[in-house]
């Protein structure tokens, strides 16, 4: 064989006509595609898979924390953000969906948001920025997950043993042994069926939290100085304002569109729009209800998680029943979150140390894949033991992580990418949006840092909370 004549081959191969009319790189192509891709991004699922992997990788847990975000903007400010990052994140990802559609039909399917960068970007983007953005969001989320089923666990055990002896960090050790075990589900893919009980789930414990927070509201119970006024003075107010930006901000936040997008078989053209119509349907039901009854019945007292609220002075203020299926379920929840935001984890980890010329269950594939994914899980575990502070830390993320890749990035790829004119209505309102939440990142880094300065004497390592 000539020596040009393997090149020509594989040239040929990624490229032929078929795959292109389909719009995907032929996955059995193991030079082409690393380990990776091959064995954790799947493309196998439908459109309704779609929907459950984003479903679960936005309604997570953290809609707990929107009757808290109104305390600090006001009925107004809520109301308005909580609806204009619901249309801006609609818009955003579909403009991600377009741009990844439109690779996919050139041939140079894009499975990752680093791919994206560096094909549109160039590879320093892809390598220095939106790479380690990403797996920095998406690590954060792995260790808030053992910490919010950590919260879930000690709320349950306090409900039948109010003095008893167990900390916080144990029950978040016993979190991050669940999630131990769930990461080594081998694909994307095979999370299609828990991420469609987890849909289920987080609607029902929504559900359970506005009728909680409508009942105490209308109950003896209820705060008898009921304010909704925003607390402090206007410099407090200012920044404070900025802070529940990027809380809701969070609550929006996916960060993973390309690879759940890797996930659907081709032709994918369409498929995520459905998906995404899915997911905003849960998305209308749980963050407005939840956020709206929890605010008007708690008022400008309602806690960092609204289930604080459901609790005075260690007494219950519902049906002990209730609250215990009601954590279950964010129990439950939390975990195929976490699981869900592993993925890009371990997509890096198979790009690493497995061999794509292997099959996905070879020991030589096993081996490694066992021991990377089992330690990434634990030093996530520790992290979340040792820094148990919800609410400030989900700030941080949404300032720094969340908006830049979901508000910003999508606009910027789309406009490099389909190159609209500049007298268009979409080019300036792209340019317009990532102007203005490039604004955001820097006023809400400073407001979400200066909280945690105000906050700071009252952390500890292992804190029991």
């Amino acid at each position: 064989m000539e020596p040009t004549s393997y090149n020509s081959m594989k040239e040929e191969q990624v490229t032929s006509p078929s795959d292109n009319e389909k719009g995907f790189v032929n996955p059995s192509n193991v030079v082409e595609l690393d380990a990776g891709a091959l064995f954790v991004l799947k493309s196998r699922g439908s459109w309704w898979h779609s929907g459950y992997h984003l479903t679960t990788s936005i309604v997570g847990p953290v809609l707990l924390t929107l009757p808290f975000s109104f305390t600090l903007m006001g009925w107004v400010g809520g109301v308005v953000w909580l609806t204009l990052a619901a249309l801006t994140t609609f818009y955003s990802y579909n403009l991600l969906s377009a741009v990844l559609e439109h690779h996919a039909h050139l041939g140079r399917r894009q499975l990752r948001f680093r791919d994206m960068a560096r094909d549109i970007l160039g590879p320093g983007w892809a390598k220095f920025y939106v790479g380690p953005l990403q797996f920095a969001i998406c690590f954060g989320a792995v260790i808030t997950g053992p910490l919010v089923g950590g919260l879930s666990l000690k709320y349950i055990y306090l409900l039948y043993n109010p003095h008893g002896p167990m900390k916080l960090y144990h029950f978040i050790t016993i979190c991050g042994g669940i999630t131990l075990v769930l990461a080594q589900i081998p694909s994307f893919h095979s999370l299609r069926h828990i991420n469609l009980i987890s849909l289920f789930l987080c609607m029902t414990y929504g559900t359970c939290i506005t009728v909680g927070s409508i009942y105490i509201g209308h109950s003896k119970n209820a705060p008898t100085t009921r304010s909704y006024s925003l607390k402090g003075p206007e410099i407090d107010q200012l920044f404070g304002l900025f802070n529940g930006i990027s809380i809701i901000s969070t609550a929006y936040a996916c960060g993973i569109i390309p690879e759940i997008q890797a996930t659907i078989a081709p032709p994918v053209k369409g498929k995520m729009l459905k998906g995404l119509c899915i997911c905003y349907f849960v998305i209308i039901t749980t963050f407005f209800s939840v956020s709206i009854s929890g605010y008007w019945a708690f008022g400008n007292k309602a806690q960092g998680t609204i289930l604080s609220n459901f609790m005075h002075e260690m007494k219950p203020l519902l049906p002990t029943w209730f609250l215990l299926m009601t954590n279950l379920f964010i129990l439950l929840q939390a975990m195929a979150v976490t699981v869900v935001y592993l993925q890009p984890t371990n997509e890096l980890l198979e790009n690493a140390f497995a061999d794509p010329k292997k099959g996905e269950f070879s020991v030589r594939n096993v081996v490694p894949r066992l021991l990377s994914r089992s330690l990434s899980v634990i030093i996530a575990t520790v992290l979340a033991a040792m820094l148990p502070f919800f609410g400030d830390i989900l700030a941080i993320f949404g300032a720094f992580g969340c908006i830049p890749l979901d508000f910003i990035l999508p606009m910027v790829f789309y406009n490099l990418t389909f190159k609209p004119s500049k007298t268009s209505l979409i080019f300036w309102l792209n340019t317009f949006i990532a102007s203005a939440s490039s604004v955001l990142v820097g006023v809400g880094a400073i407001a979400s840092v200066r909280q945690i300065v105000l906050d700071a004497k009252t952390y500890r390592l292992f804190a029991d909370v």
